[in-house]
């Protein structure tokens, strides 16, 4: 929350302890943000875009146990989809 900018590039990667369903909003953040929803091996399930200051929930439609938010369209420019994998081995018991 209180984002004003995240470079293109980088990003915020939240872990849980296990799968489950996620939702996240975008109170108090001011920049379109793209989250991923992934699995416990990384695999991305979905992607979805966020309007900043929205407080609508973007919810995964299955469990996962990764999200990664980005500036919005990054996965798109980097040719990033679902089914492709986020490195997640140092994040793993």
């Amino acid at each position: 929350m209180f984002r004003e900018e995240v470079p293109e590039g980088t990003g915020m990667l939240f872990v849980f302890e296990r799968e489950e369903i996620l939702s996240f909003w975008m109170k108090n953040t001011y920049v379109p943000l793209s989250v991923a929803y992934a699995d416990r091996s990384g695999r991305i399930l979905e992607i979805h875009d966020m309007e900043p200051e929205s407080l609508a929930p973007v919810r995964s439609s299955r469990p996962a146990r990764y999200a990664l938010e980005v500036p919005r369209g990054y996965f798109e420019r980097a040719g990033i989809r679902p089914g492709d994998l986020i490195d997640v081995a140092s994040f793993q018991e």
